[in-house]
Formats: structure tokens, C-alpha cells, sequence
């Protein structure tokens, strides 16, 4: 198994950037000068002191994202203390430089012909821009040069999940084509600092736009892995009406998508002239991709799948550094307790080995008919098989001689029929701890399908949600007695960290104990640091938190507090860019405020109810009316001296 990266001391005290952008945080108390040591009495070299979670005595940083954290390096006498800060690249919707010359909104809409899409309820007819920045990731090419004396030039993708409301103040989930961009970068080569140069929106029309593009990952060749989640039922698509929009939108034809299209994983690469090309890999299985991971063998990826009836899903390839031929597995849940987020061991079944070409062939010429018929009631017949799908139950029947677009293209419902355990709800960011050999998934809600057996699994567990672990090894067989070709395969699994659901709101509102996580989503780990990010998607916090978990002294810190309704996203820890380390972090749609009213309009309850008076008027003041979100990444402002 090859080594993590080692960065040096120097390396990692020039992690990000070295302007002051905030005032230097106060030593916190009880925060040690020496790290503390691992369980094994080594030092811990790197640890994250903990803010405290922001209050309305000082409702501005309730309202933004707010940075109090620290970051401690080394041990001992050689013991450093930084303070720590948030720095943007943009506002969606701000004018930024374009690639190549002229200018172009940041996280704007472009349909199949690459003309901006307009929202015409605006007075003003404007572009639509996303307030949703998602999946981000940084790269570095070795042929890019910057012009600049003293800087270097890198790069970064960020994709943007969806746009939550129109000028007229409509819902606009799931209505437009997702953007993806490049931003190219100068990174300081002094100080690490970095500083958007220009912006290139990246042409989609070869795989027909892009659908609901949420977390992302770095693939070991330097490329950047997007997602499509959510993927359109083509069962019922002739009643879908967002779909039709989403067409007329995307194509100018509310007939011409194709909703198996959508649900694939998109591999975006970046040029030295900073523009990006992409492609699809249709072989990796139709579902609600959220976050995946490629484990350091080049071949087996482990993929999130964010849907209340999910699967554990993995895909070897047929070679290293190439997705577009590959096996693709469910994991069977063999459980071994119930309580306190359960735990079990996995088999896997094999789904089956296409190309990706050959599935986009299927996908051209198939339809839902062609593939699978479907009862949402018994029909009585022992010709059909009931699955768990969506929250109910189905009776499926498949047609023979489709197991390829069965497989790749209905992959939740062939898998529910081929035995995998489709009962997981929202597992979300998947990422890898190398040197434990663990990977670690986000389940986001444990409720409905997670609970009640429907899906073959029953545990117990807090709506708060958790991080569960997967022990990965080798030697594995699949369901028919084939040999797994990949060392990197989850064996079992158990909960890393829960949350927890408090009984009654604290004074604040939250319905889940602040100083623990709730309702996980974007997951990275640093080999470098020793450390697991984790980022929240709650309807039980007030505030979403960005937590550092060090795994080796079991230590959770709460290092960034996003704008009160909005999600944290778009989190990457990129150990080595030329010498530096980097923790990408975005926000979106702030203010997104969970409300009760009464018939007059007068709020009356809601996760929200106590903080919304005070930070609705911030939030539309910094926001754009809360159509803009953040771009952007932590810094180090300086050591904070002690005391």
C-alpha cells in the first residue's frame, strides 16, 4: 500500500493564504501549545482548535460565514497557533474575467448552445445564476505557466447543483441545465495565496448538459469528478413536468431530453489554457451519484448514492486511469446489531460489465418500456418481483435479453430485484482514509427505509445522522463465487460518528446538539493532516457547520459556521499544490429559512423561528437577496502569539 504524502512543516504553515483577511482570532481556551499525542504516543502534528458555534448576541456572524477557528502545527517547543479565516473567490452572480477575453457571471446558466438562459420574470431580463455552488475541486497542471513574476498558475473546477428561485420568487429546483466551470488560479508562491485570474463555463453539449450536479472528487490522474443526482424515473417521465421545463430550458423542446441521459458520473479535464472538455461514463450505474472516491489502485471507485432508497455502489474499471469500461457492484447488508447506528458485514453482487459507449448506445435507443415494466400496486403475479423504490413498494418485471440497460440504466431498480440492500437514506460524500484502509460515508438522514427493513436494512439510529466506516480489504468474492479483482473493497461497517437528536429546541432553535454533527454531506479526508472535513447539510442545526475530526485522537473541532440556511459545500483538502495545503469550502442558497406562518403571514414556528427577524435583513444586504452564495477557501491569517 503506498505511503500518504508527507508534507514538511514549512509546507504545511503556509497552508493557504498569508494576507490578513479577519482580525487575529484569540488564543481559545484550553487550546494546548503542544499537540496532543496519539493513541501510539507519537505527536500529533497538526490539530484544529474548536470555535464556539455563533450566537444573536452578535447576529452578523450568524448571518455570514464566520471563522474563529485556529489550526496548531508541530509539537512541543516547536508548537504554532494560526489563526484561521474565510476568503472568496467570487459571489455567484458577481461579473468576473472570462477565459480567453471579455467577462461572464459567475455560476450563470448557459443552454445546449452555450447562449445565456434568461429569466424572464425579471424586470431587467437577467441571466439566471446559480446560488447553489457545489462540488469543487484544485488542480495543478505541470505544463500551465502564469505570466505573473512570483506566482503559479493552477486550477480549479466548481459545479453548481441547481438555482432555487426565479425574480418572481418561483421555484426553480431541477428546472435548469447544471453549469460546471474552471476558474483559473495565481497561487503566491511565497505565501500560497490565491487569486481568481479568469472563469471558463465549460461546454456540456456533447453529453447533452448536465442534471443536478452536487459533491465532487479528484481522481488520482488529475481530473475533476462531478455527479448527477436525483436521476429523472423514466418510468413516469411523460407526467414529469420539471423534466419537460428543464428541456424547453435546456434544448428550446420540452420533448428532446432524454431522461437517461442523467444520472451518470461526468469527468470534467482541465487544459494548461484554462478551459475544460467532459465526458460521461454511462457504465458506472444510473443513480443519485453524489460523491465518489477512487481508491489509490486507479481501478475501484466507491460512489455515494443520495436517495431514500440507496445502495453502497462500487465499479472497478478494466484499467487503471480509465472509466470507461469497467463491473459494477451492490453491496449486501448482512447485519450484525440494530442499535446506536447499527453495524453489518457486505457482500457484494456483480450488476454486470459494459463500456460506456455501449450504455450511451442503450440510452439512445431505449425506453423505460423497453427495459422494465413496473406495478406501484400487486398485480398478483408471480412474473413480478417487489422492490423497495422511492420511499414505496414496486413490482418490477424485467425483459429478457435487457441485462445491460436493465443494470446501467434502471440501476435502483435492478439492483433492489437482483438482492442488493436498497435501504439506505441520503448516504452522501463518500471519501478515503488510505493508510487505515477506511473509506467513510455520509448518511445524512437515518429514517423511513434505513429504519423499517424495507430495504434490507433495520437499524436504529439518530435523525441527526452519521458517518459510518467501511473496513476495506482484498480477497473478496461476489455473488457467484467470482473473485472481486480490487484490494479496496468494504467489508464492513460501523458508525464513526452520530449525531444527536436533542428532545426538545435548545433556546437557540436546534433540534440536534450543536457541538456534534448533524446531518453530514460533503466528506474529505487529508492523509496529510490525519484529519476527516465534514460538512453539514441540517435541518436540525440552525447553522451548518464545516467539523474537523481527527481520527487518531477522536477529537471533533467546529471550524467554520456557514450564513444561518445555508448548506456547506464544495469541500476539498488538497494536501500538496506546490508545496501548500488547501481546504475549498462554498456555501449555498443562504437564508433558506425553515418556517411556520399562520394565515397572515406571521411566523409561527420553524427550525428558524428565533434567528429569523434578526438575520433575514443581513443576509438579504450581503447576498443579492439571497440569490448569491460563496466561492471560496480557508486561510491562515497569522500566528496568534502566546499567551
Amino acid at each position: 500500500m503506498p505511503e500518504p504524502v508527507s508534507l514538511t512543516r514549512r509546507r504545511t504553515l503556509q497552508l493557504l493564504s498569508g494576507l490578513p483577511m479577519l482580525p487575529l482570532a484569540p488564543m481559545l481556551a484550553g487550546l494546548p501549545l503542544v499537540a496532543e499525542a496519539r493513541p501510539d504516543g507519537k505527536p500529533v502534528r497538526y490539530k484544529f482548535g474548536a470555535m464556539a458555534a455563533p450566537s444573536l448576541a452578535n447576529p452578523a456572524q450568524m448571518a455570514e460565514t464566520y471563522v474563529a477557528s485556529t489550526l496548531t502545527t508541530g509539537s512541543g517547543r516547536d508548537a504554532r497557533t494560526y489563526a484561521l479565516a474565510y476568503e472568496t473567490f467570487f459571489l455567484t452572480g458577481d461579473t468576473v474575467p472570462r477565459t480567453g477575453g471579455g467577462s461572464i457571471l459567475a455560476g450563470g446558466y448557459f443552454d445546449i448552445r452555450n447562449a445565456p438562459i434568461i429569466d424572464a420574470s425579471s424586470p431587467s431580463l437577467r441571466q439566471f445564476f446559480s446560488d447553489c455552488p457545489d462540488g469543487m475541486t484544485l488542480l495543478n497542471l505541470q505544463k500551465a505557466r502564469s505570466p505573473r513574476r512570483g506566482y503559479q498558475r493552477i486550477f480549479a473546477v466548481v459545479q453548481f447543483e441547481y438555482t432555487s428561485r426565479n425574480a418572481a420568487g418561483e421555484s426553480m429546483s431541477r428546472l435548469l441545465p447544471s453549469p460546471i466551470a474552471v476558474l483559473t488560479l495565481n497561487q503566491n508562491k511565497r505565501s500560497g495565496k490565491l487569486s481568481l485570474v479568469s472563469y471558463s463555463n465549460v461546454d456540456t453539449r456533447s453529453v447533452n448538459g448536465l442534471w443536478i450536479t452536487c459533491g465532487a472528487s479528484r481522481s488520482p490522474w488529475n481530473t475533476h469528478l462531478s455527479s448527477e443526482e436525483y436521476e429523472p424515473d423514466a418510468v413516469t417521465i411523460a407526467g414529469n413536468v420539471k423534466f419537460r421545463i428543464f428541456s424547453q430550458n435546456l434544448y428550446g423542446d420540452p420533448h428532446q431530453a432524454n431522461p437517461y441521459h442523467y444520472g451518470h458520473l461526468p469527468e470534467v479535464t482541465v487544459h494548461p489554457d484554462g478551459t475544460g472538455s467532459i465526458r460521461k461514463h454511462y457504465c458506472m450505474g444510473r443513480i443519485s451519484h453524489e460523491l465518489v472516491e477512487v481508491m489509490p489502485d486507479e481501478r475501484t471507485v466507491l460512489m455515494g448514492d443520495d436517495a431514500t432508497n440507496g445502495g453502497l455502489f462500487m465499479f472497478i474499471a478494466d484499467r487503471a486511469r480509465d472509466l470507461s469500461a469497467g463491473t459494477l457492484y451492490v453491496a449486501k447488508w448482512l447485519q450484525k446489531t440494530a442499535e446506536n447506528g447499527g453495524s453489518a458485514d457486505l457482500n457484494w453482487i456483480r450488476l454486470g460489465h459494459a463500456s460506456s459507449d455501449e450504455i450511451r448506445a442503450l440510452a439512445d435507443s431505449r425506453t423505460a418500456a423497453d427495459i422494465v415494466d413496473v406495478k406501484t400496486s400487486d398485480p398478483s403475479d408471480p412474473g413480478y418481483t417487489p422492490i423497495p423504490f422511492g420511499g414505496t413498494t414496486q413490482w418490477v418485471k424485467f425483459t429478457a435479453g435487457q441485462d445491460k440497460a436493465s443494470a446501467f440504466l434502471e440501476t435502483h431498480r435492478y439492483a433492489a430485484y437482483k438482492g442488493g440492500s436498497l435501504g439506505f437514506t441520503k448516504m452522501e460524500g463518500t471519501t478515503l482514509n488510505a493508510r487505515d484502509k477506511i473509506a467513510y460515508s455520509a448518511i445524512s438522514y437515518v429514517q423511513t427505509a434505513m429504519t423499517n427493513g424495507s430495504g434490507g436494512i433495520a437499524i436504529q439510529g439518530p435523525q441527526a445522522g452519521m458517518v459510518y466506516a467501511w473496513t476495506l480489504d482484498g480477497g473478496q468474492s461476489d455473488d457467484s463465487g467470482a473473485r472481486i479483482p480490487s484490494v479496496w473493497v468494504p467489508t464492513r461497517g460501523a458508525p464513526l460518528l452520530l449525531g444527536e437528536d436533542l428532545a426538545t429546541p435548545d433556546a437557540l432553535g436546534n433540534l440536534a446538539h450543536p457541538d456534534k454533527i448533524a446531518n453530514p454531506d460533503n466528506l474529505k479526508f487529508s492523509e496529510a493532516m490525519r484529519t476527516l472535513f465534514i460538512g453539514e447539510d441540517s435541518d436540525r442545526h440552525v447553522n451548518n457547520f464545516l467539523w474537523a475530526y481527527n481520527v487518531d485522537t477522536g477529537t471533533l473541532s467546529r471550524i467554520l459556521s456557514c450564513p444561518s440556511g445555508a448548506e456547506s459545500t464544495g469541500l476539498h483538502a488538497a494536501d500538496d499544490i506546490n508545496g501548500f495545503c488547501y481546504i475549498l469550502s462554498n456555501f449555498q442558497h443562504p437564508g433558506d429559512w425553515l418556517l411556520k406562518k399562520d394565515a397572515s403571514g406571521n411566523v409561527t414556528g420553524g427550525l428558524h423561528a428565533k434567528v429569523y427577524a434578526s438575520l433575514d435583513p443581513i443576509e438579504l444586504a450581503h447576498y443579492r437577496n439571497k440569490f448569491s452564495a460563496a466561492v471560496g477557501y480557508l486561510t491562515l491569517t497569522g500566528r496568534v502569539p502566546r499567551s
